[in-house]
């Protein structure tokens, strides 16, 4: 069982996402670590945010379904982003994704260990 925590008395999240998610009873936990925009070959990557933001959402949808889960199970995201002028369009990957499900979310900005990467995610999801 999920359930969201979104607390009257504190203020109301904005942008899709809840404060807090907690995960009871007999569920399975799925930890997918930070992915980056690569196509199949592992080396390739293109290079606007969108196209490496599209990749990664696709690639976290390909191992949710690995598991025999969908978008709508995510409990959590964190997103690294290289920069703080990408979020308006992250932001608009999360909801494109995430519809009106709002997982607990957070974004970082910081220096990424490859400079080509604008974004890095990392996801977790229970059932």
């Amino acid at each position: 069982m999920i359930i969201k925590h979104n607390p009257k008395d504190l203020f109301p999240p904005y942008r899709n996402y809840s404060h807090a998610i907690e995960v009871r009873d007999n569920s399975r936990l799925l930890i997918i670590s930070g992915l980056n925009g690569y196509l199949s070959d592992g080396q390739t990557m293109p290079e606007s945010f969108e196209e490496q933001g599209e990749l990664i959402w696709q690639h976290i949808g390909t191992i949710l379904r690995s598991a025999e889960m969908d978008y709508q199970d995510v409990i959590s995201i964190r997103t690294y982003l290289s920069d703080p002028s990408f979020d308006e369009a992250n932001v608009r990957l999360r909801m494109k994704y995430m519809k009106t499900h709002q997982p607990a979310s957070t974004v970082i900005c910081c220096t990424l260990l490859e400079t080509k990467w604008k974004l890095e995610v990392e996801v977790m999801a229970a059932k």
